[in-house]
């Protein structure tokens, strides 16, 4: 059995909540990633912020992302999987929210990040087939 564990991008960090969303660009920068999950004050995930949140949702409203902060951009719940996840409770998580990343957790920690690179490189090309017209083809009907 292949487990989220298996295809997971180790190394993932926390942006905590209270940090301002410049810090969030550098922090994306140095780590070459384009989405950070966003953590409270008790290390639990309060949402992600991505590169394109920081964008759209504060550059182009006119916002200081020296002044806006990632909790201020986390919206909606939180998705997350544990680390011995089957990869097909791993697709349907992700199919089901249509979502393009999603945290692992072992123990309540970070531990990983599954983006759709990770599972390009890991599935089949069927998985990878029907997850993709899962995806793809509701977001853009919608």
């Amino acid at each position: 059995m292949t487990t989220a564990g298996d295809i997971m991008h180790r190394g993932a960090q926390w942006i905590p909540a209270h940090e301002t969303l410049d810090r969030a660009a550098q922090l994306m920068r140095e780590l070459n990633v384009g989405a950070l999950p966003i953590s409270d004050e008790n290390e639990r995930l309060c949402g992600i912020l991505t590169d394109r949140d920081i964008v759209v949702g504060c550059v182009a409203m006119g916002h200081d992302p020296a002044k806006v902060t990632a909790g201020e951009m986390a919206k909606g719940t939180p998705r997350w999987i544990e680390s011995d996840a089957d990869v097909d409770d791993v697709l349907t998580e992700m199919r089901t929210h249509q979502i393009r990343r999603l945290p692992v957790i072992d123990d309540k920690r970070l531990v990983g990040m599954i983006s759709e690179a990770d599972l390009a490189q890991h599935l089949t090309d069927e998985q990878i087939a029907a997850f993709a017209e899962s995806v793809y083809a509701r977001s853009a009907s919608g």
